[in-house]
């Protein structure tokens, strides 16, 4: 009987360890997922960013506004009212508008002062010229007072000063080969066209 006894309490014993050892025993936690893998943010323009504030469509479209180019129909319409606006003269040896040039820069300038407005971007390079007589170097310095002089016009009815550039090509690019003063008269003048894009 002490043997069995003995062996009760040995596999009593052997119970407990094994139940204390289950008890004792940690379950092995389940692995929390991965944090979702978070993409380096893609660079996006300011306008994108704008958009996608609240509140801020003020902004979007100031900036959409400040970087778009005229579409094709724009652009032609720019060009049409360059061909219109005609080449303004100048007297012998002058950088002051005379009246005839004045009307001629007036003729669709508001127009074409409404259509830069919307694109700022877009610029436009008056240029001046000079006949034959003088020096190159005189001429070129006249060419761009002349130049300069339709800028300030312009700019005076609204175009955006930062929109006109001047180039002067002095008496180089001559219109007219004549030694005539009838000659001379149709080179000494101003041109605008559309800035190289």
């Amino acid at each position: 009987m002490k043997r069995s006894r003995t062996l009760t309490l040995a596999v009593l014993i052997a119970a407990g360890m094994l139940s204390e050892g289950c008890a004792k025993k940690k379950v092995a936690a389940a692995t929390p997922p991965a944090p979702p893998s978070v993409a380096s943010p893609a660079r996006t323009s300011p306008a994108t960013v704008a958009r996608q504030t609240p509140g801020s469509q003020t902004a979007a479209v100031a900036t959409t506004a400040t970087q778009r180019q005229p579409d094709a129909a724009t652009r032609k319409r720019i060009d049409e009212l360059l061909a219109k606006i005609e080449d303004a003269y100048f007297d012998y040896n002058k950088q002051s508008l005379r009246p005839d040039a004045i009307q001629a820069l007036q003729k669709d300038s508001t127009e074409l002062r409404d259509i830069l407005r919307d694109y700022p971007h877009y610029n436009l390079t008056i240029e001046g010229y000079c006949d034959e007589r003088g020096s190159a170097e005189y001429n070129v310095a006249l060419g761009d007072a002349r130049a300069k002089a339709a800028k300030d016009y312009l700019v005076g009815v609204g175009i955006p000063d930062g929109q006109l550039g001047v180039l002067s090509y002095g008496k180089e690019k001559q219109i007219c080969d004549d030694h005539t003063e009838t000659c001379w008269q149709k080179n000494r003048r101003i041109h605008i066209v559309a800035a190289a894009r």
